[in-house]
């Protein structure tokens, strides 16, 4: 089985662009996801990829790898097979923070991962503990002063949340204490039974907990005010604060020598998914907006966000060894 099994791929791999395109997807798809069950990138790859079994035959396997603020599971996509079979949907946020928060990784993002296609964006949800007595940014940013590190914010070091929290405190002079946790869940959880105090989260995987009442939703990191939730005033709405804007960008990569045309194929199909009335709907309802994009201007996106993130970190003098 193995020797007609290693036949069929290289059977694939000889294959002109075309003809590749057109045989692809040849067996089941492996997308990884960096994060726990229930996570954003979680809940995505649920909702997509039975759309994209239904459209090509082939399942496309969910993969939970955790660990390494989501570093593992980008170095086995940047290690694996470039036949696009493999493949990894993450917070692409965390990926172009994570070359300037990591001394050494792995991988390089340019030169090992391909862009494969964007899916959505969710602004972070700015939350507190109930009995935290804060009713908006102001406020909390003069409790964090007053009483600096008494606050405690949850986050996967070097994740977007993490980076969100750093900024904010540059942006104000406020200062928090930051709780290391292994994902978004385990933030929220902290938070929600107690234990922490101030959080930053993707809509996705906050609302439920803000309608349950478990946290206290006092702004959205967004441009502007989101229309699934009119009342609820932006960070960037604070005086000092303006051109605050900080989400979870949630992304497919692939290895970096997937065929073009098949990187091609999948970005359509995937545009062409998250477009649909059913997903845009299911999307809404979290308050999450789909962004289709073409692989070229993910890329370059990319490379913005690095830079951008890259002067947060320097001046925070935070590093992971």
């Amino acid at each position: 089985m193995r020797f007609f099994a290693r036949i069929a791929i290289l059977s694939f791999a000889a294959l002109p662009p075309a003809a590749m395109a057109q045989s692809w997807p040849a067996k089941p798809i492996r997308m990884l996801i960096p994060y726990p069950a229930g996570g954003t990138s979680d809940i995505l790859a649920r909702m997509i990829g039975p759309k994209l079994t239904a459209a090509w035959g082939p399942q496309v396997l969910v993969d939970n790898r955790v660990g390494a603020n989501g570093n593992i599971a980008i170095d086995i996509t940047a290690r694996a097979p470039a036949d696009g079979h493999t493949m990894v949907l993450t917070d692409l946020g965390n990926l172009a923070i994570s070359p300037s928060m990591y001394s050494k990784l792995p991988f390089d993002i340019q030169r090992d991962l391909a862009p494969m296609a964007m899916v959505s964006y969710s602004a972070h949800l700015l939350t507190v503990h109930p009995s935290v007595p804060v009713k908006s940014v102001k406020e909390l940013v003069n409790l964090a002063k007053a009483s600096p590190g008494k606050l405690n914010m949850p986050v996967g070091l070097g994740s977007a949340v993490h980076l969100a929290g750093l900024s904010l405190e540059q942006r104000t002079g406020a200062k928090w204490v930051y709780v290391p946790t292994k994902g978004g869940q385990a933030s929220i959880l902290t938070v929600a039974t107690g234990e922490g105090d101030l959080l930053f989260m993707g809509m996705l995987q906050t609302m439920p907990h803000v309608r349950s009442g478990r946290l206290k939703l006092i702004a959205i990191s967004s441009e502007k005010r989101d229309p699934t939730l009119p009342n609820i005033p932006t960070v960037a709405e604070t005086p000092g604060l303006e051109g605050f804007v900080t989400g979870s960008y949630q992304g497919i990569m692939g290895p970096a020598k997937v065929p073009p045309t098949v990187i091609g194929k999948f970005n359509a199909e995937v545009n062409r998914i998250i477009s649909t009335a059913e997903i845009r709907e299911k999307l809404a309802a979290y308050g999450t907006v789909p962004l289709p994009m073409a692989p070229q201007d993910l890329g370059k996106w990319l490379g913005a966000e690095k830079e951008r993130w890259a002067k947060v970190v320097k001046t925070s003098g935070f590093k992971i060894e």
